[in-house]
């Protein structure tokens, strides 16, 4: 995925989306890497696109549960309320309670 700036069409064969749009942008997740790390660290470029695939996945697969419980309950908006449910049943319990407490 890294690297690669092809191009993916929908599936319906519906207007193509760069899979670069997919992802969050690598200036903000390199931003969030370094908040972690010592001053002096340094990181790859390859690190910091790796990271950006993961964290762009794990968004989507988090929302992609979230919407299905939206869907099987005829909403249509998914709430913060959503999120954490849909991480939890994820089994990222350890995320879902903090996360709680902030919204």
């Amino acid at each position: 995925m890294a690297g690669n700036t092809g191009n993916s069409t929908s599936e319906d064969g519906g207007s193509a989306i760069k899979e670069q749009d997919m992802l969050l942008p690598i200036a903000n997740v390199g931003r969030i890497m370094k908040q972690i790390l010592p001053p002096n660290a340094k990181i790859s470029k390859e690190a910091k696109e790796t990271m950006q695939e993961c964290v762009s996945e794990f968004i989507s697969f988090v929302t992609s549960e979230a919407s299905e419980k939206c869907r099987k309950e005829r909403r249509k908006t998914v709430t913060s309320d959503d999120i954490c449910w849909a991480m939890a049943t994820l089994g990222f319990d350890d995320y879902a309670g903090p996360l709680k407490q902030n919204s």
